[in-house]
């Protein structure tokens, strides 16, 4: 619509200075009444000129008189500089709009890479904070294991016992109901550690067996100087022998996971005798050496 009226505007200004150079030129010239007709075909020219319609209302311009030719030809040049004027208005108007969508198309291309930047941003932010809540989940997890060796040092000073496997919790309890064990309940304690981890007497002793055993796997059975067993099973490795003397907290094997094993774990027994069945509670019994697990 703007265009129209533009348009409009521009055909009416091109009438009026057309209508003004004919009347000029008719009196230069003394061109007779014919002229009219002349000032008329320009008139027409101009209008088909700035409409881009070239048809039957172009004829009876094209047709002017021989003496008004010169007139009309001038007249008609015009016309179509005009005209030319226009189709580069129209040109400009064109470039200027692609400008426009060619800009507005940077602007949504600039915004969608703004948030895709924001949103690996945040992505990073996270992973951070993830780090970091594991890194403090880890130094508070190593501190606590690092209390429990302190105290057991400092008991084993006093007593001369530890705990088997240092700063680690016990998980499967003693007399715990399961059809794992031949016997359908758990003769003692495990503690979970990964496969390697030293295993260490508890207390000062003579180790009496050394070896496989059964559904224990790799195994070592140490006779305390109170006259009480100790057992360490499911080892990955062995570092004593039958008959050798060792004191508490010394390392006698490994973390491992033979024999009737789920995965790396310590099974340890407390015993009155050497061999299976004659099992006590060995919570009970580190307890009583000062040894808390």
């Amino acid at each position: 619509m703007a265009f129209t009226r533009a348009t409009a505007q521009l055909a009416e200004k091109l009438t009026e200075k057309l209508t003004g150079l004919t009347e000029s030129l008719t009196e230069k010239h003394h061109l007779s009444s014919r002229s009219v007709r002349t000032r008329a075909g320009l008139v027409g020219a101009a209008a088909v000129a700035v409409t881009g319609v070239v048809g039957a209302a172009a004829t009876p311009a094209i047709a002017a008189p021989d003496e008004g030719s010169r007139t009309y030809a001038l007249g008609f040049v015009q016309a179509m500089a005009v005209g030319d004027t226009i189709a580069d208005d129209v040109r400009a108007q064109a470039q200027a709009q692609q400008r426009v969508a060619d800009a507005a198309a940077e602007k949504a291309a600039e915004e969608r890479a703004a948030k895709e930047r924001a949103a690996k941003a945040a992505e990073k932010r996270r992973a951070a904070k993830e780090r970091e809540a594991a890194e403090e989940r880890e130094a508070a997890e190593e501190k606590r294991a690092n209390e429990r060796a302190d105290r057991s040092a400092e008991r084993r000073s006093a007593t001369g016992y530890v705990d088997p496997v240092a700063g680690v919790d016990t998980t499967t309890t003693y007399k715990q109901a399961g059809a794992s064990w031949s016997s359908g309940k758990h003769s003692g304690i495990d503690f979970p550690a990964n496969t390697g981890t030293p295993v260490r007497s508890v207390g000062p002793g003579t180790v009496v067996t050394v070896g496989w055993g059964g559904a224990y796997g790799n195994q070592i059975v140490i006779r305390h100087d109170d006259g009480k067993y100790t057992q360490y099973a499911h080892l990955s490795a062995t570092k004593v022998s039958a008959g050798q003397k060792v004191d508490g907290g010394q390392q006698i094997g490994a973390v491992g996971s033979t024999g009737n094993s789920t995965g790396p774990h310590l099974h340890f027994e407390a015993r009155n005798g050497a061999y299976y069945g004659s099992d006590f509670n060995p919570i009970t019994y580190l307890a009583g050496k000062g040894v808390d697990v």
